[in-house]
């Protein structure tokens, strides 16, 4: 663990939303949370009204989103008021289809200003919205729809044209397929000139905290990928982990540049800046490097949140990238996708003049939960501390019983139920739901360390961790050690069998420009690997490769590489990267 520690002045303190002491925690409630919120004038909960309708009216007029067109130049602006009677529109196209609560709709698109509607005014209208990432193949959009009920599908004509035409009459739930623009194939409707005729008024259907809202995909390792059911109580953790793990206030420029089709790009890219009245910043292009350092200084963003893979990708390019910009307005920057390391924290304060936070979270939490926060000081490489509300715990397996470890154990993470966005459910597969809970606790499933301070430190998932000669090595520490020489861009590290240790650890690279991949350099990496881990966690080898099998979220997938380096099965591979196939 490094030492060095990122000490907040008294005024990034005294700005932030909950102070970081005892005190603040013990005084949280998530009733108080949830009185932050309005609910609906009739009672019940809405996720569209907190996000939208709330806000009408005293701030109908500030813009909700800034929508930045994949050409250049190319902008639009949506004000509240703007966005939600685009919402009401869409809502009313829902019900003239004879599509009503409960209904389960799919969104299938790039990010475009109809798609962030269409999520609202689905929820508006009480339907559950279910987003699938616009890259993924025929099989995958199938598997999700089928396991989902899908009773809409809201997409392009291309998209329904390769990934959905073949099989539609082969999924009965489907009752209408909503086609993006003015026109649409035949048995579909285009959705332009439905929006137009459509009214810009609509009452939200008076939904209840636990009626289901949102269906997120996951990946099992094997099998078919898990529906992870979230229901409109979710919302008051959206809005209260957006404000204080991601100190959001109302009126911020907010760039979340994770696609919706994945849970951070639904729950922190549209929920809950919207819930704390920020303006959101949409960008519909690719990862660029020049053109994201040109967004974060044109449009003044001042809260950032990104994914460790777009900051490795920025490092990879030099700090002279980023020369000539300004980025005076950057007030809070934060990660998530996967561990951050030390490295890209420190690195963030050497070009944006402020540290990127690190934080934890998954699609069964259904928000953050451990955090960085802007009023903790940061230690580099550490996840931060669980978010008020939020009663973690690392635990271990004593028997068919769980036992809580102290300090500097590593076991794994898990966390006390009941926070509101907490899964309800994983669809149809209730057995695989209470595999995850036991003794009190919900199992993450993620193995981790807490230092004396109550700061968590990840180690790796519990199928990652390698087991040496007695050793228990978590890849994260490995990698993390890799990284921090000038050679490696990224770092991917597995287990493979040996006779006499057991386990012996393998690492994967790939470097930064201006290095060659030799036989000199493989010897220099192993032996700064020794030098920070020791000789009992320093990779034994160590393969370049020009890429990493990686999710299309930017997640490494070590266990494809393992699969592959054992000629196991490689179980699901929906979400793999398309090049790294």
């Amino acid at each position: 663990m490094p030492t060095d520690i990122i000490r907040k002045s008294d005024a990034e303190r005294d700005a932030a939303a909950v102070p970081d002491t005892a005190e603040a925690r013990a005084a949280f409630s998530w009733a108080a949370a949830r009185e932050r919120l309005a609910g609906l004038p009739g009672g019940g909960l809405n996720i569209a009204h907190e996000a939208l309708g709330r806000h009408l009216p005293e701030h109908g007029a500030q813009v909700a989103i800034r929508w930045l067109g994949r050409e250049e130049g190319l902008r639009q602006e949506i004000t509240y008021a703007g966005l939600e009677a685009m919402a009401a529109r869409f809502a009313n196209v829902l019900a003239a289809h004879g599509i009503a609560r409960g209904d389960r709709l799919f969104l299938l698109s790039g990010r475009v200003p109809e798609l962030y509607a269409a999520t609202l005014g689905a929820l508006k209208a009480g339907v559950v919205v279910s987003p699938l990432f616009a890259a993924f193949g025929p099989e995958p959009v199938r598997a999700r729809m089928e396991i989902g009920q899908a009773s809409v599908l809201v997409t392009t004509a291309s998209h329904y044209a390769r990934k959905v035409a073949a099989w539609r009459a082969e999924l009965p739930s489907l009752k209408l397929v909503l086609i993006l623009g003015e026109t649409a194939p035949e048995g579909c409707v285009a959705l332009g000139p439905a929006m137009a005729e459509a009214s810009d008024r609509f009452e939200t259907v008076a939904t209840g905290p636990e009626d289901m809202a949102l269906i997120h995909f996951t990946s099992g390792t094997t099998g078919k990928p898990k529906g992870v059911v979230h229901v409109h109580e979710a919302v008051v953790a959206h809005a209260e982990t957006g404000r204080i793990a991601l100190d959001l206030h109302p009126g911020d420029i907010y760039w979340c540049t994770a696609d919706p089709g994945w849970v951070t790009g639904m729950s922190y890219g549209i929920i809950a800046p919207l819930a704390n009245r920020a303006t959101l910043v949409v960008d519909e292009a690719e990862f660029d490097l020049a053109r994201w350092y040109a967004i974060l200084e044109r449009e003044e963003v001042s809260v950032w949140y990104t994914a460790p893979t777009a900051i490795r990708m920025m490092m990879r390019a030099g700090a002279e990238a980023a020369a000539g910009h300004d980025f005076s307005k950057l007030r809070f920057l934060a990660s998530v996708g996967e561990p951050l390391n030390a490295e890209c924290v420190l690195w963030g304060r050497k070009v944006f003049g402020r540290p990127f936070h690190d934080n934890w979270w998954q699609s069964e939490t259904g928000g953050i939960m451990i955090a960085n926060t802007a009023a903790m000081d940061i230690k580099p490489g550490a996840m931060g501390k669980p978010l008020p509300g939020i009663e973690a715990g690392i635990v271990a397996r004593d028997g068919d019983d769980l036992r809580e470890l102290p300090d500097s154990e590593i076991g794994e993470l898990a966390l006390r139920p009941g926070w509101p966005s907490m899964m309800r459910a994983y669809l149809d597969e209730e057995a695989r739901y209470r595999k995850c809970f036991a003794g009190g606790w919900y199992l993450t499933g993620d193995l981790a360390m807490r230092d004396g301070d109550g700061y968590y430190w990840f180690v790796g998932r519990a199928d990652d961790l390698i087991k040496s000669a007695g050793h228990l090595i978590g890849p994260f520490e490995v990698e993390s050690a890799l990284i921090e020489h000038p050679a490696v861009a990224e770092a991917a590290v597995i287990g493979v069998p040996d006779e006499t240790a057991g386990e012996v650890v393998k690492a994967f690279v790939t470097l930064n420009a201006g290095f060659t991949a030799d036989a000199a350099l493989e010897r220099e990496l192993r032996g700064h690997a020794r030098k920070r881990l020791g000789p009992a966690v320093a990779p034994r080898e160590i393969v370049f490769r020009d890429e990493l099998p990686r999710t299309r979220s930017g997640k490494i997938m070590r266990r494809l590489l393992r699969a592959r380096e054992l000629g196991l099965p490689e179980g699901d591979l929906s979400t793999l990267e398309g090049t790294a196939r």
